[in-house]
């Protein structure tokens, strides 16, 4: 017979006891009376039932802890639409993060260039709400966070290299932020703003021009254009006078190490290709692409 040893899963056996005399074998154990095990009986049910009743009690002494929400602000969103979403967060009236952060006595920890506005410093990330939070602790905590995020020694010295305070970077930013949306292209489009600043030109960026109307397109006509507001990039030079949207990390990169290129101009033709360059003849064939592609989507079935 082949020999198996025994497998590792099985249970162990136990080794049998060696059986005694029957003269040292234990006495029986004695029976229990009729009252007896009544008594047995009625502590097991009083051991039951105040094993029962502790626990109860304890959770009725002990407070439940609330589980905090999770509320999400995107890279780029503009300032009305933080609060949009910090109102519907807080389960408050609409307009009550819009009023509490514009009212002069909430005093948010902004820089003295921003004027008071907190467009650009309403730091994108996922913030924990409470029942108890209030729209100043939680607007100002973004504006903390963008502030240490801002202040950091990278983006001064970054700035400070590029000509720029570090508001002028989180304008620029923010620009960047609206106009791209993959840290290449990202660091391409902060080059264009580089160059065209440097150059005197306009930076003529929808994104701004966008702002300025309220909206989000890709369509802009020359009547456009013609917009009487200081966001308006195609008829007045430099950057605009605030941030346009709230910026991320991977944007205020791109401002402060720009790729390196000499282009002055980019139209993104389909999603996924935009297009630098320095020819303004190439740059005019790709906005004719641009064009057919947006006939050709708004004719589709």
């Amino acid at each position: 017979m082949t020999h198996r040893p025994p497998s590792p899963y099985a249970r162990p056996r136990r080794p049998r006891r060696p059986s005694l005399p029957r003269s040292l074998r234990p006495s029986r154990r004695p029976r229990l009376t009729r009252r007896g095990r009544l008594a047995l009986l009625l502590g097991a049910v009083l051991a039951v039932a105040v094993g029962i009743t502790v626990p109860l009690l304890t959770a009725r002494d002990e407070p439940a802890v609330e589980q905090p929400r999770a509320l999400l602000v995107p890279e780029g969103w503009r300032a009305g639409q933080v609060y949009a979403a910090v109102d519907r967060a807080l389960g408050l009236p609409e307009g009550t993060a819009r009023k509490t952060a514009t009212t002069p006595g909430t005093a948010l920890p902004l820089p003295a260039a921003a004027g008071g506005n907190p467009e650009g410093y309403l730091f994108p990330a996922t913030y924990p709400v409470l029942g108890a939070t209030t729209p100043e602790a939680l607007l100002r905590f973004m504006v903390d966070t963008a502030g240490r995020r801002f202040g950091a020694a990278r983006v001064v010295e970054g700035a400070k290299a590029r000509g720029m305070s570090v508001y002028e970077t989180v304008i620029a930013a923010s620009i960047v932020q609206a106009e791209a949306d993959n840290p290449e292209d990202m660091a391409k489009v902060a080059r264009v703003v580089h160059n065209r600043l440097a150059r005197g030109m306009a930076l003529q960026m929808d994104s701004t021009l966008n702002y300025a109307l309220g909206r989000s397109t890709v369509d802009t006509t020359h009547e456009d254009t013609r917009a009487k507001s200081r966001y308006n990039t195609y008829a007045r030079k430099g950057l605009p006078p605030t941030p346009i949207g709230n910026p991320g990390d991977q944007a205020l990169d791109a401002v402060i190490r720009p790729a390196d290129g000499d282009w002055l101009y980019f139209v993104t033709v389909a999603p996924g290709d935009t297009r630098f360059t320095a020819d303004y003849a190439a740059h005019q064939e790709n906005v004719a692409e641009f064009n057919a592609n947006r006939s050709a989507a708004r004719s589709a079935p």
